[in-house]
């Protein structure tokens, strides 16, 4: 405990709190699709808030604590797409089916110790490489938002310049209360007084088996998360320096999918963007203290669960752009480093190139997302240029 306090910091605290802002804010629509194409009525609507709030909350707090370091964890966002398209067929206890099963397959993949391997193949170049075209959409996003909102962003993105010089600890903390106080001052409501106070409950459904939706739902949903989510993840924790094993912390993400996937927690994985807020300088200047992050988005994420249908309207309040320029300008810092560390060395040049433009492209085959096959083929040509050189 007296450890937390000493290494506690206003700048690690905020970050935590924008990473679930953003997490939030940019992704809860397609989750009350996946729940929706799944049968789920309102109440149980508000218990998948919950359920994911709850998880991710235990995971990213004790994680963090355990480990220290920065450890966020997310609710698959490619996943909920998936399953807002895949869900229309089978009942609402066969789509809790398709949790459990896609949480042990998850858990299987952590204890066995394989995702952890087959990422030490990767070159820390690459992994960088891969790990700025996964943010750079993120950084462009600044500069999509000011078109349509110029003054809203242009005062975030000065408030950013200025403070940066000035208090740079600081930065985003400035950016997010500008960003704030702008739309509150040009709104003619009083919006925050139009967010219900209320607290959610949760509602557990047992899980039915059906084969087919098993193979044909539940093993895409896997995929798509461990290559979408999970492998960004682990790019954003080696390239901020972090060695925290692999394994542990896929194992306890698919056990936390399978404890709560009859609440609706339909998937838990590594965080990529939101973990790249609370692993940078930002952040805090010493990597050891960074973990304060960890905790604070726990603590938040719990909040934003035990809220339940609350916290939602209250992200909503919000508008679009204001969320995707803070995103955008609280990840500029990392995709920068990235950017550097990928291009560095002479010899891995060319093949993190093209695993920058292949993640960037957003090439998809067989439902697999780019930063796979960005991973892949940046590895395929650094390979080539291996044998090239020894010859």
């Amino acid at each position: 405990m007296f450890r937390i306090l000493n290494d506690f910091s206003l700048s690690a605290l905020v970050a935590g709190f924008v990473a679930v802002l953003i997490g939030f804010a940019s992704s809860v629509a397609i989750v009350f699709q996946a729940a929706q194409a799944a049968g789920a009525d309102s109440s149980t609507i508000v218990s998948w808030i919950m359920a994911l709030g709850f998880g991710m909350g235990a995971t990213c707090f004790f994680l963090s604590l355990w480990y220290r370091s920065p450890v966020i964890t997310a609710w698959s966002t490619p996943g909920a797409a998936l399953l807002a398209t895949s869900l229309g067929t089978i009942s609402y206890s066969e789509a809790i089916g398709v949790f459990v099963f896609a949480g042990v397959l998850t858990l299987l993949t952590g204890v066995s110790g394989l995702f952890d391997k087959a990422m030490r193949l990767v070159p820390l170049p690459l992994a960088c490489a891969m790990l700025a075209g996964v943010l750079f959409k993120f950084g462009l996003s600044i500069f999509d938002s000011m078109m349509s909102d110029t003054f809203l962003v242009g005062v975030m993105l000065i408030t950013y310049l200025v403070s940066k010089r000035l208090v740079p600890r600081y930065a985003v903390l400035f950016v997010l209360v500008a960003g704030v106080a702008f739309v509150l001052a040009r709104s003619e409501e009083q919006l925050i007084s139009t967010i219900p106070v209320s607290l959610g409950s949760l509602v557990w459904v047992w899980p039915e088996w059906n084969v087919s939706s098993l193979i044909g739902v539940g093993i895409p949903l896997y995929i798509v998360t461990m290559t979408s989510q999970n492998i960004p993840g682990v790019a954003v924790m080696r390239s901020s320096g972090y060695q925290t094993p692999v394994s542990p912390l896929i194992s306890w993400t698919g056990l936390t999918s399978i404890v709560l996937a009859p609440l609706g927690g339909f998937a838990f994985n590594l965080a990529a963007i939101t973990a790249a807020i609370c692993s940078g300088e930002e952040c805090h200047k010493d990597p050891k203290r960074r973990y304060i992050a960890g905790l604070s988005a726990g603590l938040f994420y719990w909040l934003a669960g035990l809220a339940g249908t609350s916290v939602v309207a209250l992200f909503s309040v919000f508008p679009s752009t204001m969320i995707a320029a803070l995103a955008g300008i609280a990840l500029l810092g990392t995709i920068g480093m990235n950017l550097k560390n990928a291009v560095a060395d002479d010899s891995n040049r060319e093949a993190a190139l093209i695993t920058f433009l292949v993640t960037v492209s957003g090439v998809s085959f067989g439902g697999i997302a780019s930063a796979f096959w960005g991973i892949l083929f940046g590895v395929i040509c650094l390979m080539i240029s291996n044998i090239k050189r020894k010859q």
